[in-house]
C-alpha cells in the first residue's frame, strides 16, 4: 500500500479510543497521514501492509497479551526490515526496568504522558524525522 499524500505516515499504537481521536488529531496538525492500531498484533500486521510507514508511535500497556516491548523486540530484531525505524514510546508510566529495556531495544525516545504535552510530542517527532533528512 502507497501513501495518497506527500506527507509522513506514522503508526500510532494505542488502544484508547478517546485518546487515539486527540492524538490522531495532533498528529495530522503536525503534517503527518496517520494510520492506527489497537493491539500489537495489528500495529504488526499494518508495519508488513504499509510501505510508507516512516515512524510508530507505541503505548506500552495494550489488550490482549503482548505488550508495547513485544512489539519492539519484533521490530528491532537482527535481520529485520524495520530495525531501523524509528519508535516513539508514550505510556503512563516508566519504570525503570521497562525504560532500560525499551532503550536497549532500540526505541528511538520513551515519554511519559504526565509529563509532556500531546503536541509537544508530536513536534519532537516532526523534528526528529527532519533531521533524519538532512
Amino acid at each position: 500500500m502507497k501513501p495518497t499524500s506527500t506527507n509522513r505516515t506514522i503508526l500510532l499504537i494505542e488502544d484508547e479510543r478517546p485518546l487515539v481521536s486527540v492524538i490522531k488529531a495532533k498528529l495530522i496538525n503536525a503534517g503527518f497521514d496517520v494510520v492506527t492500531a489497537r493491539t500489537i498484533d495489528q500495529g504488526l500486521g499494518y508495519m508488513e501492509d504499509i510501505e510508507a510507514i516512516e515512524a510508530v508511535w507505541l503505548d506500552h500497556y495494550l489488550p490482549g497479551n503482548k505488550t508495547g516491548l513485544d512489539f519492539i523486540a519484533t521490530l528491532k530484531a537482527p535481520g529485520s526490515k524495520w530495525v531501523n525505524a524509528p519508535v516513539f514510546v508514550v505510556s503512563n508510566t516508566a519504570s525503570d526496568a521497562n525504560l532500560r529495556t525499551y532503550l536497549r531495544l532500540g526505541v528511538t525516545k520513551y515519554f511519559v504522558k504526565a509529563e509532556h504535552r500531546l503536541d509537544e510530542i508530536s513536534n519532537d517527532i516532526k523534528t526528529f524525522l527532519d533531521s533524519e533528512q538532512e
